[in-house]
């Protein structure tokens, strides 16, 4: 497998997926500071430059490594950063990896996630070889679970008192979409 394969660049007809930059790092950072933006994530929101950089650095290096994609999701009409979109965990033997994504708040509500979703899923299951994606959004977070289904996702369960961050504990509703599935049905 070439390591152009995790380095890719994922044109849909609004926006381009494409690795990050450390030239990106402020972007990121107004992005994944914003509490709102992170309520349902497992780890506090980004509170200097260095997290962005320390970002950047890491998905790079995961990406070198062939361990996960982590693309930025830019706006074909301005090419302004909107977000990320990332396949993580990638277990090449057994053909699968986790879907995560994260949106300023000022792109909400306007079908990028389903476009870039998408987008990443057909990359991952078309080059990648995959047959299972996997993803794990905090229960509480209806946007996520809607979008998740919309993308042919299906709940598959829940672990409760999954994560603790800052003091507050959560749950973790487990989603997952086959190769085979058609999309947007849920099995």
């Amino acid at each position: 497998m070439s390591e152009d394969l995790f380095f890719p660049v994922v044109e849909t007809k609004r926006l381009i997926l494409r690795p990050l930059a450390i030239s990106d790092s402020e972007s990121l950072l107004a992005i994944f500071s914003d509490p709102e933006v992170m309520q349902y994530w497992n780890t506090a929101p980004w509170a200097t430059i260095q997290d962005a950089f320390d970002f950047v650095n890491g998905s790079n290096d995961s990406m070198r490594n062939r361990e996960s994609i982590t693309l930025g999701v830019y706006l074909k009409s301005s090419d302004e950063l909107a977000g990320k979109c990332m396949l993580f965990n990638y277990d090449r033997e057994s053909k699968r990896a986790e879907i995560g994504f994260g949106l300023s708040r000022l792109c909400w509500g306007k079908g990028y996630i389903n476009e870039a979703g998408e987008a990443l899923i057909q990359y991952g299951f078309n080059v990648l070889g995959l047959r299972r994606i996997e993803a794990e959004i905090d229960p509480d977070n209806l946007s996520s679970a809607k979008a998740l289904e919309k993308l042919g996702f299906s709940r598959e369960g829940l672990l409760r008192q999954r994560w603790e961050v800052n003091g507050i504990v959560s749950d973790s509703a487990l989603y997952g979409r086959l190769a085979s599935d058609k999309p947007g049905s849920t099995a």
